[in-house]
């Protein structure tokens, strides 16, 4: 019996993607009330999420088990945790409560569940390798130059 994961890797399926319209008909979509000046709102909204996703889809090394969590995600929890020096454990907590880093991450519909085990905020970059790690490193750095580049002619 060939596992789920070696038959999705055959047919181009990656990683999990977010769905946001199952089951949410009466629900607002977080980006119709957040603030959309709101410094996380204005960033989710500015970094290459699609071209970072399919980039880092390559990257992955495969092998048994349920397919990788959101590339959205989890890159979105890893930035939030550096973001604000906090632990995997922490940044996990704060974000089932905080509508702007749901936001941040991905979801356009409040969440009420975790998102993931904090475990996995350590073992997802060790299945993404160095290239995939360089590339988030190359995203951001690229962000922040755009952004200051910006700041200095305002």
């Amino acid at each position: 019996m060939v596992c789920f994961v070696q038959k999705a890797c055959k047919i181009g399926i990656k990683s999990k993607k977010i769905y946001h319209n199952y089951g949410r008909l009466l629900e607002q979509h977080l980006s119709s009330f957040l603030n959309p000046k709101h410094a996380l709102f204005q960033l989710a909204d500015s970094l290459p999420w699609r071209s970072l996703e399919s980039d880092l889809d390559r990257c992955f090394t495969y092998g048994p088990g349920q397919l990788p969590l959101p590339i959205h995600l989890i890159v979105g929890l890893l930035i939030l945790s550096h973001m604000y020096h906090i632990s995997d454990e922490q940044v996990v907590l704060r974000w089932i409560e905080n509508p702007y880093w749901q936001y941040f991450c991905g979801y356009d519909y409040f969440q009420i569940k975790s998102p993931c085990h904090p475990s996995s905020l350590t073992r997802w970059p060790q299945r993404l390798g160095e290239e995939g790690l360089n590339k988030i490193l190359s995203m951001t750095i690229q962000l922040a130059l755009k952004k200051s580049s910006l700041l200095k002619r305002t």
